[in-house]
Order: C-alpha cells, then sequence, then structure tokens
C-alpha cells in the first residue's frame, strides 16, 4: 500500500471515529441530572405558599404596619392565627413581611372552652379556658409543664391583657397533629393557648420570639371597631 492510500484510509478511519468521541462528551452533563441533590437544596425556605385569606391579611397588615410605626414590634415577622377557620385546617401562618414569604403554615389548636372544632367563644378572663382575639407581642421562652414554650403579652385592655396572668403561651402539644384529626374529626383543645405540632413548635418558636406582632383573628366586628391596632390610634397618640 502506497504511502498516499494509507493516510487515506487513516483519514476515512478517524473521520468515522469522531462523532462517537463527540457523542460521549455531549452526554456528560446528562449523568450529573441524575446525582442526589445536596441537603441545601432539600431544605425548603418556606412550607407553603398559602396565604391568608383576603380579609384576614388585610387587617393583619394594618395592625402589623400600625404597631411597627408605633414602636411596639421588633423585626419583620408577623404571626396571623384565623380563628373563623376549623381547627382541622392549617390556621397559623408565619410571615416575614418585607421579603413578602410565609415561613410557616401550620395548624394551631384553641381553647377547650371556645369550641369543638370551630371556636365560637373568646374570652380574657382566668379560668375561663378560652381563647382570646386581638393583638400580642412575643416575649422570652422557658421551659414549664409543656414542656418548651413562649410568653405572650396581650396588647389590648379588656381583649387579651390578662394573657400573662393566664398563662397563654405557645407550646407544643401531641392532640395538635393530622393523627388527632383522624381520630376525633378536629385537633385536641389546650386551655386557651395556641398550641403547636410538636413536630415544628421549637423551630417556630426560635424564629418569632423576642418582640415580634401576633394577631388571633375572629370576624369579631365590636374589637374591629374597637381595636387600637387595627384602627391605628397608637401612631396617632404616639405623634401628640
Amino acid at each position: 500500500m502506497s504511502r498516499t492510500v494509507a493516510l487515506g484510509v487513516w483519514l476515512a478511519l478517524f473521520a468515522m471515529g469522531k462523532p462517537s468521541v463527540v457523542h460521549a462528551r455531549a452526554k456528560a452533563p446528562q449523568r450529573s441530572a441524575w446525582r442526589r441533590p445536596s441537603v441545601r437544596a432539600q431544605v425548603p425556605v418556606a412550607r407553603s405558599a398559602v396565604w391568608p385569606r383576603k380579609e384576614v391579611l388585610d387587617v393583619a397588615m394594618r395592625v402589623y404596619r400600625c404597631g411597627r410605626a408605633a414602636g411596639v414590634f421588633d423585626g419583620p415577622l408577623l404571626t396571623v392565627i384565623d380563628y373563623a377557620l376549623p381547627s382541622t385546617e392549617r390556621r397559623l401562618w408565619v410571615i416575614d413581611v418585607p421579603r413578602r414569604r410565609v415561613l410557616f403554615h401550620e395548624l394551631v389548636a384553641h381553647g377547650e372552652g371556645s369550641g369543638d372544632n370551630y371556636a365560637v367563644d373568646f374570652s380574657n378572663e382566668p379560668g375561663s379556658r378560652q381563647s382570646s382575639l386581638g393583638v400580642f407581642r412575643t416575649e422570652d421562652v422557658y421551659r414549664g409543664s409543656n414542656g418548651y414554650s413562649l410568653r405572650l403579652s396581650g396588647l389590648e385592655p379588656g381583649v387579651n391583657d390578662l394573657a400573662m396572668e393566664r398563662r397563654i403561651v405557645m407550646h407544643g402539644a401531641d392532640y395538635v397533629s393530622e393523627r388527632a384529626v383522624s381520630a376525633l374529626g378536629r385537633l385536641g383543645r389546650s386551655w386557651g393557648c395556641p398550641a403547636l405540632s410538636k413536630r415544628v413548635h421549637r423551630r417556630l418558636i426560635e424564629r418569632i420570639k423576642g418582640g415580634s406582632a401576633v394577631i388571633a383573628y375572629y370576624p369579631d366586628q365590636r374589637w374591629l371597631r374597637q381595636s387600637r391596632f387595627v384602627q391605628c390610634t397608637l401612631v396617632r397618640v404616639a405623634r401628640r
């Protein structure tokens, strides 16, 4: 075979083999798509994109902005409880207001004196075992008979200002779970505390402790008309 013919055969073989090399390189990135995601990638920023009902969110944001303007609340977080919803629904939200993000969306119990699946009665009275409406401020944490718990200051006279005396706190409870709903047709009930699932209560409390806003909503027209936060008379008083 002449040198010219041999060179031609070699070039033909090279040309035939080249596509297989290119094809192998093109497939390489596809293999990385099957790699297990990192732990960081598996941790969601927010558990749910579901927000409170519009009328509830409107009131809650009015309360939050008023309290921030008056210097009552610290930090960017707002906790909303919608007691107009049944206990079988997730009716507690923790919202990062500046970032417009829902950080938690969870089940929450009401007091046994307030009703069964639906809360219909509310009180500020010691011994009533009812939930209280209105605006609260989160305070410090402690470990008590219900484990890791968060103290709440009630900020509305006659509505919830005896929360400390009544020991109305956020804590975890076994009766706040999907299992309880399956067994009872509702959540178990507290003695007035907004009790949370033990699956999440510690993480949630750690996020909102130390001066953030909590609003326990119910469409009680008297409260909505008279609340210093809903009507925002706090700011007008502070500016006099």
